[in-house]
């Protein structure tokens, strides 16, 4: 597809209400009459083939509304997790957008197109400052995906932080049209402190996408309302503190979006055959440190 086509087709992207719309659907989505719930589950099956084979509850008639049905949770040790304590693991299922090295500051989104890290994490330069020349990955949920996010690697949460912004849609002509998409976006900046240095998991929103929850603070921002940026932090012990096992639920998308996860330097190596649009499922060998790679720096 030529670039000339992708940026024809985003411009519809930029005229269009997408908090109002984000609303609408939010509430549609939570709508208790059975007839609506039911036709909006019935037509995300057949539009997206969704597979509900490895659902907790594989019948669709038994989910209250369409939320309830799209972050259904998948039944109990469905998705072992690979490698060990050293292994990062995908933090969710979905399609392999970009990964590799972060260039300086700089992550790819698309072929001739990037953003900064310092973008991404609502303009923390400081915290940019640990992850430059580290590795990232992002990886894009469709509709048909299992939409809960989990931890790629066990982890003490240092702070997170609400940045607001557009909904744009994060679908493959709106990566490679729309310039830094990704830090333009409304999304969620969780930090963790891990056995290998900081890492970041980035839960960003986009169009339809009217919910973000994570697991220690519920919804942050109902209805898609835009709010200022704001930044909670968290002790590494004691009350209040929020740790988290690989392969722990994070959080949840309320529909379809993208998580990136940004990696400081460090003795990291990515697994062979990872390539843009390779399907994974949320346990996934993404890569691993060596043995004696140590943590980097905070």
């Amino acid at each position: 597809m030529s670039r000339l086509t992708d940026l024809l087709l985003c411009l519809p992207s930029y005229l269009l209400p997408h908090h109002a719309l984000s609303r609408l659907v939010y509430r549609a989505a939570r709508a208790r009459q059975p007839w609506l719930g039911q036709a909006l589950i019935k037509a995300l099956i057949h539009a997206y083939r969704v597979d509900l084979s490895e659902a907790a509850e594989p019948d669709p008639r038994a989910y209250p509304d369409f939320a309830s049905f799209f972050t259904r949770a998948l039944r109990d040790g469905i998705r072992p997790l690979a490698g060990d304590a050293r292994t990062l693991v995908s933090p969710a299922d979905g399609a392999l957008s970009a990964h590799g090295a972060i260039d300086g500051d700089r992550l790819l989104q698309a072929k001739g197109r990037s953003y900064t890290v310092a973008e991404l994490l609502g303009g923390d330069f400081g915290l940019a400052e640990a992850f430059t020349g580290g590795q990232f990955c992002t990886v894009y949920l469709a509709p048909r995906d299992y939409h809960r996010v989990h931890m790629p690697l066990d982890g003490t949460l240092r702070s997170m932080t609400h940045v607001p912004g557009r909904l744009f849609s994060v679908q493959g002509a709106t990566a490679r049209g729309i310039d830094r998409l990704y830090a333009r976006n409304e999304r969620l900046v969780c930090v963790f402190d891990t056995a290998h240095g900081p890492l970041a998991v980035v839960l960003v929103g986009a169009l339809l996408v009217s919910s973000i929850s994570t697991v220690w603070a519920g919804e942050i921002n109902p209805y898609g309302r835009r709010r200022a940026l704001w930044r909670e932090t968290y002790p590494p012990t004691g009350a209040g503190s929020v740790s988290l096992a690989r392969g722990a639920e994070l959080g949840q998308f309320a529909m379809g979006s993208t998580v990136i996860m940004l990696l400081p330097p460090g003795d990291f190596a990515w697994e062979d055959g990872l390539h843009e649009g390779a399907r994974l499922r949320y346990g996934h060998g993404l890569g691993a440190w060596s043995p004696d790679g140590g943590a980097a720096s905070p």
